[in-house]
């Protein structure tokens, strides 16, 4: 029994039907819809996440244009003539050139069984948070006065122009015969930490940093516990002698000046000894008590910055 063959196909198909367009456009009011969305939960997220803050942060209006800063040990007696006039030594500079100023002790941060010179590094934290409009913050030790009520410290230290003039280029870090050494190409406009060296190394009683993010990753690298875990001989300031050497993000934004630009002693026996005219004093290696007590050594001092203020 034979089947019949199905049908041949023909060798002329008919045209495919146009597909509608209905789909292809409900698709895109889809795909419209749902980025539309996308975007906005991510806009949300960036900004309760506190992402325009930090955009906030960045923008510093230089209002008070530096912060003085300056740590009281709880040893001393609030009371006594000494610290009154390091106090008052502080507020008429401050006052005098409209700068901020952050007098704080000791005991006032947790330093978790850390030396109490460690309490320099968190109270310039604290001049940032009190300060955030601050352009500059000048950490200056208990033990100094400022001499030079003329000196601002955003033209005498920190302008690109004199950075260019007085900072050392390709000197060991930490002398005499350190191999790292500092940037010999850095320029004035971007240093962000300015230091001196002493006859010892570096000199961490008076310093400036520049407010920024910058200046947050360097104060909390410097305040990391690993390095107070360590017990270096000189607590804060050996701290700094190691990240400074080892950690270019922090050396590529250091100008080491001369000493007697921030830093002079009141004798020559740790480092450059202060000339009239420096605008600041420090009583290096002072004692509590005794013959070179810091009180004696101030007592030098003390009617010569309040002449020179009195007449500026």
């Amino acid at each position: 029994m034979h089947y019949a063959y199905p049908p041949r196909k023909s060798s002329n198909p008919p045209p495919f039907l146009p597909r509608s367009s209905r789909m292809p456009r409900i698709r895109r009011i889809h795909l419209r819809t749902v980025a539309f969305i996308f975007l906005v939960v991510v806009g949300l997220i960036w900004l309760f996440s506190g992402g325009s803050k930090h955009a906030t942060r960045r923008t510093i209006s230089g209002k008070p244009p530096v912060v003085l800063v300056t740590v009281f040990d709880d040893k001393n007696d609030d009371n006594s003539v000494y610290t009154k006039n390091i106090k008052e030594n502080r507020m008429q500079y401050a006052e005098k050139h409209g700068y901020g100023t952050l007098i704080a002790k000791t005991s006032d941060y947790d330093l978790n069984g850390s030396p109490s010179s460690w309490a320099k590094v968190v109270a310039m934290r604290h001049a940032m948070t009190k300060y955030p409009d601050c352009k500059y913050m000048w950490y200056l030790d208990q033990n100094a006065f400022i001499m030079n009520p003329n000196l601002k410290v955003e033209d005498w230290v920190m302008s690109a122009r004199k950075l260019e003039t007085s900072m050392f280029k390709d000197k060991p870090v930490v002398p005499p015969d350190s191999i790292i050494k500092t940037f010999s190409h850095l320029k004035g406009e971007d240093v962000e930490f300015v230091l001196t060296q002493d006859k010892e190394g570096l000199a961490s009683g008076s310093f400036v940093i520049k407010n920024g993010e910058w200046a947050k990753f360097f104060l909390d690298t410097w305040f990391d516990p690993l390095y107070r875990s360590y017990n270096f001989q000189k607590a804060e300031t050996h701290a700094l002698e190691h990240i400074v050497q080892w950690h270019p993000t922090i050396l590529s934004k250091l100008a080491i000046v001369p000493q007697r630009i921030i830093n002079a002693y009141s004798s020559n026996d740790y480092g450059e000894q202060y000339k009239d005219g420096d605008i600041a004093v420090v009583f290096s290696h002072c004692s509590n008590r005794g013959d070179k007590s810091c009180a004696k050594e101030a007592d030098r001092f003390s009617q010569q910055w309040r002449t020179s203020f009195s007449r500026a």
